[in-house]
């Protein structure tokens, strides 16, 4: 195979955009819609990046599309580019305007009520010009914005090693417990009996996430199968809600639920099911100064968690 000319100048930057969309939409149809372009043309586009590197990008199936090795190769590739490009925007602007700036922040459940809040004040208080965006999504989500140079930094849980296109930061421990309103029944009970915590409306993570799948294993090692009674959700701000108006039980990370007020620990052991919350930053691009002096703000706030 010979080597793709990808400097001739065939190859666009709205090329390389279509390729981010595609492989997040999984759909051209989804992708045209998302860049407000027709179907044809993001056909077209595609059917160009094909012809220029010589091979198939996606499989086509009835329910969209997936990328093949090549496929997700040149995907990870073109988000790096758009990432340098967004970064090289933004210096500029921050070197016109060393106080001002802006940093876009990732976060999931993890680390996003306590950690992440308390950062951003303390960050504010010192820079009050520079613009803090938080965005909130599943890990796999934020994920490809980080890739795509969409997402600064991400604030949650490390479920993965530092790679050579991700670093990941650890700052500190979290256990994860079973929480309910001081009001519900077994609050008080000093020994929760797994089988009658069954029996209860529960609030599960999203089937996408690690913590679903350690409490899936969690069940099956007790011989119980995932609660019949059971409500999916991701977000906090839902989560306290229908713990406090039910007899709903959630399994969260402590932190999160030790802040909100007449929520309860249940006296239930989860066979010590914990995590590492850190930071994720893509190691392929330097960091911004706003990014820096936000990640530095997080390094300061998770040691006074830590105590």
């Amino acid at each position: 195979m010979n080597l793709p000319k990808l400097l001739d100048g065939r190859l666009k930057i709205r090329h390389l955009v279509l390729l981010d969309a595609l492989t997040r939409q999984g759909s051209v149809i989804g992708a045209a819609a998302e860049l407000h372009i027709t179907q044809p043309v993001a056909t077209r586009g595609l059917q160009d990046v094909e012809e220029i590197l010589g091979v198939s990008l996606y499989d086509r199936g009835p329910r969209g599309i997936t990328p093949t090795i090549f496929g997700q190769a040149i995907t990870e590739h073109a988000r790096a580019v758009l990432a340098q490009l967004n970064q090289a925007g933004r210096h500029i602007v921050e070197l016109a305007d060393a106080e001002r700036g802006t940093v876009v922040v990732g976060t999931h459940l993890a680390g996003s009520s306590v950690l992440l809040p308390v950062a951003i004040a303390r960050l504010k208080n010192e820079r009050p010009s520079l613009t803090v965006i938080v965005r909130e999504g599943t890990p796999a989500a934020l994920l490809a914005e980080l890739e795509g140079g969409r997402v600064d930094v991400i604030v949650g849980r490390l479920t993965s090693p530092t790679t050579e296109f991700l670093s990941r930061t650890p700052l500190y421990s979290e256990t994860v417990r079973i929480f309910s309103n001081s009001q519900h029944p077994l609050a008080k009970v000093t020994t929760v009996n797994l089988r009658e915590l069954i029996s209860y409306p529960w609030i599960l993570p999203g089937s996408e996430t690690i913590l679903r799948r350690e409490l899936e294993e969690f069940f099956a090692r007790h011989d119980l199968e995932l609660p019949q009674n059971r409500i999916e959700a991701t977000s906090f701000l839902t989560i306290r809600k229908l713990l406090m108006v039910g007899n709903f039980v959630a399994a969260l990370p402590s932190l999160i639920a030790a802040d909100a007020r007449n929520l309860q620990p249940l006296a239930v052991p989860l066979d010590n099911i914990g995590h590492s919350i850190g930071i994720t930053t893509a190691s392929t691009r330097a960091l911004s100064p706003s990014a820096v002096a936000l990640i530095d703000s997080l390094k300061l706030t998770a040691k006074f968690l830590e105590h």
